[in-house]
């Protein structure tokens, strides 16, 4: 009873998430090829079949030599229980569909040169057509006529658009795995840096100290967070120009993520490496190997980075490489610090998003327009009237700071145009570095089950799961530090509440775990000034 119960809710949900949106999709085909071109209708006066199953097929007539504004020069018998296709201009979407339909014509076709829009015409007209009516690129019908010749057999057809899509759950996988990778990252390097100590090894430096940076001081991570606001706003004002740079430094920093990243794996399967000497110059062949990888990945990033179709692969790879290397970089050396910087960076997210648009000229927030870049105004509102361009269009820049999937389920969308869910890298690394401080306070407690660490795993994914709700109850963008900050925070500081660890967890390295059986990896008398002094 109960399982019948979730299937019908689950159901009842699916269904409502379905939105009748103006992208249809022009099918033509003969008896060896198939292909699919976008098309732009109205669907409360022209509704198309949902499937292509259930849509009627007819024969395609070119009438491109005519406007069809009237019969002039038209034979019945020609467009009689077929389909037309006839160029954009003189007359209204209306006057052409009533001749087309006079004609004994199916379905009308409209082949424009210039932006695609939603059809539509005057209150008294609506009720007069009653055949398909839709406009598509004329270098569309150009290509398919270069393909099928005049043999065209066409079905008109509109998916309905899902706003629950896989992109969602790819995107959740993608933000909870690295989370959990690099939490686990910084953990494994703070025990093998506390057992190198111990093994007599303090003085030399490994590769878990190399370039680790802590943040100790409440006065620097109020610093660090006006120096992100100041260089939103100026990225906000000076985008045309300070896009490039930020390309440019994305580039070399997720080139040398990337290599960090595939060395520690590298190290973690025991992979040897060969070394050669050059006029006293040692070099090791993995690691050249490596270097000429990440960098050729990072380069074809760069070159090809407006490809929507594929590109998206890339920069997702260069982006988790660049949030594990950051999470395992950049140290908060106590719980005290990570709320300073939560709640800091929770109010600049909510600040960016919500208020900004009340003093923007186009009620666009500053956070969105600086992440989707000049085309964030241009957004489209699910099924109200949209604009698709007739001509390839130069692809504006866009900053790399942002996760990327394809919408799987738009498949009408995404042929007049990619539509991709995104997630910040800031909603990933945020909520990481304190998800990377509960994994190093397991290795200081000698905590064998990693008890923080997959508590504010499980919180990261609950938050998360929350923000999803929200955005597709709201149909709106939402600031997911709003709720993965409290989540996060709030589960562990009751955890170590509950444990009796808080003044540990509050201070970092300062206190032993107060009536705890466990013996602390720390050795006794160790001060917070040799673990702030150490580099790691």
């Amino acid at each position: 009873m109960e399982g019948a119960l979730r299937i019908v809710v689950f159901s009842v949900i699916f269904l409502a998430s379905q939105v009748n949106c103006q992208e249809a999709i022009l099918h033509i085909s003969n008896l060896n090829t198939e292909r699919e071109y976008c098309l732009v209708h109205n669907h409360s006066w022209t509704p198309l079949s949902q499937s292509l199953d259930a849509a009627e097929q007819y024969t395609l007539v070119n009438l491109t030599f005519t406007v069809l504004c009237n019969r002039s020069g038209v034979s019945p018998d020609v467009v009689k229980d077929k389909a037309v296709v006839v160029m954009r201009g003189d007359c209204d979407f209306s006057q052409k569909a009533l001749v087309a339909q006079s004609l004994g014509a199916k379905a009308l076709l409209i082949a424009s040169n210039i932006s695609l829009i939603t059809p539509s015409a005057n209150d008294s007209e609506y009720a007069k057509v009653h055949i398909p009516l839709a406009l598509m690129r004329y270098r569309d019908f150009l290509e398919a006529q270069q393909v099928f010749n005049d043999d065209m057999q066409v079905k008109l057809y509109a998916p309905p658009f899902s706003k629950i899509d896989a992109s969602i759950a790819v995107m959740l996988l993608i933000s909870i795995v690295t989370i959990a990778l690099g939490g686990y990252w910084s953990g494994a390097c703070e025990s093998e840096r506390l057992n190198s100590r111990f093994a007599g090894g303090g003085g030399e430096e490994n590769k878990s100290d190399s370039g680790e940076l802590f943040l100790y001081s409440p006065l620097k991570v109020v610093f660090f967070v006006a120096m992100m606001c100041g260089m939103l706003v100026l990225m906000y004002f000076f985008y045309s120009v300070l896009v490039y740079i930020i390309i440019a430094i994305f580039c070399l920093a997720s080139a040398s993520a990337l290599y960090s990243c595939l060395d520690a794996v590298m190290d973690l399967i025991g992979c040897g490496t060969v070394s050669f000497s050059v006029r006293n110059y040692t070099f090791s062949v993995r690691s050249l190997i490596l270097a000429a990888v990440c960098i050729s990945i990072a380069v074809v990033w760069g070159v090809y980075r407006n490809e929507d179709r594929w590109i998206w692969i890339l920069q997702d790879l260069l982006g988790i490489a660049f949030c594990l290397n950051f999470m395992k970089t950049i140290s908060l050396s106590n719980f005290k610090i990570c709320v300073i910087l939560l709640s800091l960076l929770l109010v600049y997210d909510v600040f960016f998003v919500f208020i900004t648009p009340f003093f923007t000229k186009n009620g666009v927030s500053i956070m969105v327009q600086v992440a989707l870049g000049p085309d964030a105004s241009a957004e489209k509102t699910q099924g109200n009237m949209v604009e698709v361009p007739a001509e390839p269009q130069t692809p504006s820049e866009k900053l790399p700071v942002v996760m990327r999937v394809p919408r799987f389920s738009a498949w009408a969308q995404n042929l007049c145009g990619m539509q991709f869910s995104i997630l910040g890298y800031g909603d990933i690394i945020v909520p990481g570095l304190l998800v990377a401080y509960c994994s190093r306070f397991d290795v200081w407690i000698n905590s064998r089950r990693k008890i923080y660490f997959l508590s504010c795993c499980i919180a990261y994914l609950l938050g998360m799961i929350v923000t999803f709700a929200v955005m597709l109850l709201s149909g709106m963008g939402q600031p997911a530090l709003l709720y993965l900050v409290p989540f996060t925070l709030i589960t562990s500081a009751v955890l170590a509440g509950c444990r009796g660890e808080m003044r540990q967890f509050w201070t970092g390295t300062s206190y032993e775990v107060l009536d705890s059986s466990r013996k602390p990896l720390l050795p006794e008398r160790r001060t917070d000034s040799s673990i702030e002094g150490d580099t790691c």
